[in-house]
């Protein structure tokens, strides 16, 4: 389970959270870029690689026995700051899909390249995968 950090004084972010705080292990997710699972771009556009990126964390994640709501930090890395904002819609709208609400402390910043030349964003997760709750006795 985790808890937003969100001063009462502070206006509300969009599309992350400022912080998170959570208890369990600890899963850590290697950056993801836009290729599928045989190290094959098949797209050069910018959605189509942050949903490919997205889906290739989320599949890591069932490796751990994580799910997307167990996300707590992200970092992102972009080729193009520019195109990011302007396709923020998009973006958020493949986000939703695959992994859910915005309550993840989430950087981005924008580089001058990534190591593979076709990666336009490559994203870098932390999972907790908290303790589950116990069932009550009957």
């Amino acid at each position: 389970m985790k808890q937003i950090l969100q001063p009462a004084h502070w206006a509300r972010p969009r599309g992350y959270a400022n912080g998170v705080a959570s208890h369990g292990n600890a899963v850590f997710v290697a950056g993801m870029i836009g290729w599928d699972a045989q190290g094959v771009f098949h797209s050069d556009d910018l959605v189509a690689q942050v949903r490919q990126a997205l889906q290739n964390v989320v599949e890591v994640l069932a490796e751990a026995g994580a799910r997307p709501e167990h996300i707590v930090r992200m970092t992102w890395y972009l080729t193009d700051k520019r195109e990011y904002l302007a396709r923020a819609r998009e973006i958020g709208a493949v986000y939703r899909e695959l992994v859910g609400d915005f309550g993840v402390a989430m950087t981005a910043v924008q580089v001058a390249a990534l190591i593979e030349d076709r990666a336009r964003v490559e994203i870098e997760v932390t999972a907790v995968v908290g303790p589950e709750p116990n069932p009550p006795n009957p």
